[in-house]
């Protein structure tokens, strides 16, 4: 891969729960001590590397022995994760030391994502980390992570994080070897879709749902692979079982999985959030000129251009932006609630009430999705 001369390659692996625990819920030490060695490769090469690792909650209701499926209700997932998160932090300290390195534990939230300063503060942990010499091992801090505002699944917290470190290369490992062009289960002729350019609906309905294991599946993956793309940083979706699959993924070796190509133009992590991370709340329909403004001109929406509300959304959630034909092709931020789109809903701004600001949508506060 090329990096520029004289910069240190960064490399973020998320390695999911289906590949780091066994079929018992424990963690696969087996596996983490040959990802170790991989790691320990690259790094001796010269290479930063960050580990975002799954497993913490399966790891710790295997730990607890409870009989029958594992609880849904989200406060014991989270106080099993606090049972697991220990237990899986010592598998990737055993695996990384005989290797001479050391694993640092960093547990992010989404706020750290969303706030300016939690963002430089958490980017400023894990590069003091990597100048040491250390090998940081992330996840999401599940014991006390909000319900309203939480990841949902660490293949989106390794893309942010991958984005937080500037990073070349997002490394996606699962129990398949890659995105392929049917699911195998059913298909016996599925082949493995080898280099991805752009990702579009039709791709991402190739992806299907999420796994028996873990909050993810390839669905989350390709989202995953989508906010690093977006990022100008390439990302590979690869068989974790597969040997030398981190060497590989970082050679760009045909084969290793699924590569996504990087976009040329990068995102701001603020907008990522606001793109991929947050949940729409509602839907603005917008007339042909609205759309033309914000594709082309770079524009905040205006009330004038709003032909129709769905959804009961308030200021700050975020809500998706369709044209005409019903595609959604923007993302913002609601600068007034929907309560209140009965004043500026076609409204010119002059014809507004005093108080009422005319953008419905700043411009910082939006993302073009596709200008098409």
């Amino acid at each position: 891969m090329s990096v520029d001369a004289g910069r240190t390659a960064t490399v973020v692996v998320k390695v999911g729960s289906s590949s780091v625990t066994t079929d018992e819920g424990t963690t696969d030490e087996a596996l983490i001590a040959r990802l170790s060695g991989e790691i320990a490769s690259l790094v001796g090469d010269g290479t930063d590397v960050v580990v975002v690792t799954s497993g913490a909650i399966t790891a710790g209701w295997s730990a607890l022995g409870r009989p029958g499926p594992r609880s849904e209700d989200l406060s014991v997932l989270q106080a099993v994760s606090a049972v697991g998160q220990h237990r899986l932090m010592r598998s990737w300290e055993d695996g990384l030391a005989p290797h001479g390195l050391l694993a640092g534990q960093v547990l992010l939230a989404p706020l750290d994502f969303v706030h300016r300063q939690q963002y430089l503060h958490a980017r400023a942990t894990l590069t003091q980390l990597l100048a040491l010499g250390v090998v940081p091992v992330v996840n999401e801090n599940d014991a006390v992570a909000d319900e309203e505002i939480r990841f949902g699944d660490n293949d989106r917290l390794a893309a942010l994080v991958a984005h937080l470190v500037r990073a070349d290369l997002l490394v996606l490992l699962t129990d398949a070897p890659g995105l392929l062009t049917a699911d195998p289960r059913v298909d016996a002729g599925a082949s493995l879709i080898e280099e991805v350019v752009e990702i579009d609906q039709q791709l991402e309905g190739l992806a299907g749902g999420p796994g028996v294991v873990g909050s993810g599946g390839m669905a989350s993956k390709l989202a995953a692979a989508k906010i690093a793309t977006w990022s100008g940083i390439r990302a590979v979706i690869a068989d974790a079982a597969r040997p030398g699959v981190l060497g590989s993924a970082l050679a760009a070796e045909p084969g290793v999985g699924t590569v996504f190509q990087p976009r040329q133009v990068r995102l701001s992590a603020r907008k990522l959030w606001i793109a991929f991370a947050l949940a729409p709340s509602g839907l603005l329909v917008v007339d042909d000129g609205a759309r033309r403004a914000l594709t082309e001109q770079g524009r905040s929406l205006l009330g004038a251009g709003v032909v129709s509300v769905k959804g009961d959304f308030a200021i700050e959630d975020a809500v998706e932006i369709a044209g005409l034909d019903g595609a959604v092709f923007a993302k913002g931020l609601a600068r007034h609630p929907a309560s209140r789109a009965d004043e500026w809903l076609g409204q010119r701004s002059r014809d507004l009430p005093a108080d009422l600001d005319p953008e419905v949508v700043h411009r910082d506060d939006l993302v073009v999705l596709s200008a098409g």
